[in-house]
């Protein structure tokens, strides 16, 4: 049902998961543990779907707190559970709340996770290509200083997204990185077809982290696209289907 990072794992009163798709009700091109409120899956299964992640990390349902996602570097701060229809926009939630549960949705996207274990403050980031080039890391860290972590003590752990060897982007793409920043270019290789190159998300934001002083970073190594306990937004466009199930990836202060 997870996949978790042994780094997360070792640290005292804190609980995560980097859900795959196993373990749900759901079914067709959603099998099985599909937690995407925006998908066009049964709302009652997703419904299902979430409160067995919920269950699974220790919290009530509406503890469970996920956020409207739209590629940005806006961060949601976190101290009470809100109700799901009048999400925050955003792609990042940070908290001190014991028990309350914070998560981010993907399906090819990096999921963050982070925590300061002795400040007690956690967070969670969705960092897609355009989030993590407009500062989504930068901005989750920022969000948790200002509930006290230091960053130099935040351990953050990459979940499952899609990898080099999947992620084939045109030269338009690659040019857009290299003009923000010239260092971006080792980020690329030559793909086999021509005018376009080969991605390195979990490279990018890895480099990312670094830059804003999180130095302890976990990378679980899983590619969504090729393993299928994985959804993957890029796959289910290559096999021509309708929609594509998410995954909740969520971290919890033990209260």
């Amino acid at each position: 049902m997870t996949l978790d990072s042994p780094l997360l794992s070792a640290v005292p009163g804190l609980r995560h998961a980097f859900f795959s798709r196993d373990g749900g009700v759901s079914d067709g091109i959603y099998a099985s543990l599909n937690g995407g409120i925006g998908s066009n899956d049964d709302p009652a299964k997703v419904a299902e779907n979430r409160r067995r992640m919920a269950e699974h990390i220790g919290v009530a349902p509406d503890h469970l707190l996920t956020v409207f996602q739209t590629h940005s570097p806006d961060v949601a701060l976190a101290s009470a559970p809100w109700d799901r229809s009048a999400r925050p926009r955003a792609d990042a939630i940070v908290t001190r709340a014991e028990g309350l549960a914070i998560g981010v949705t993907a399906a090819d996207c990096g999921p963050i996770l982070f925590v300061d274990p002795n400040a007690r403050v956690i967070g969670a980031a969705h960092a897609g290509w355009k989030g993590a080039l407009t500062g989504i890391v930068e901005s989750t860290v920022g969000a948790m200083e200002g509930l006290g972590a230091e960053r130099a003590n935040i351990v953050a752990a990459i979940g499952p997204l899609i990898r080099r060897q999947s992620y084939e982007v045109g030269n338009e793409f690659v040019e857009r990185f290299l003009r923000c920043d010239a260092e971006n270019a080792p980020f690329f290789l030559p793909a086999a077809r021509e005018g376009h190159a080969m991605f390195d998300l979990a490279g990018f934001i890895r480099k990312r982290l670094e830059n804003a002083g999180v130095l302890v970073v976990d990378d679980i190594g899983v590619d969504t696209y090729s393993d299928e306990r994985c959804f993957s937004y890029r796959r289910s466009v290559h096999r021509e289907e309708p929609d594509y199930g998410r995954h909740v990836h969520a971290i919890v202060l033990e209260a």
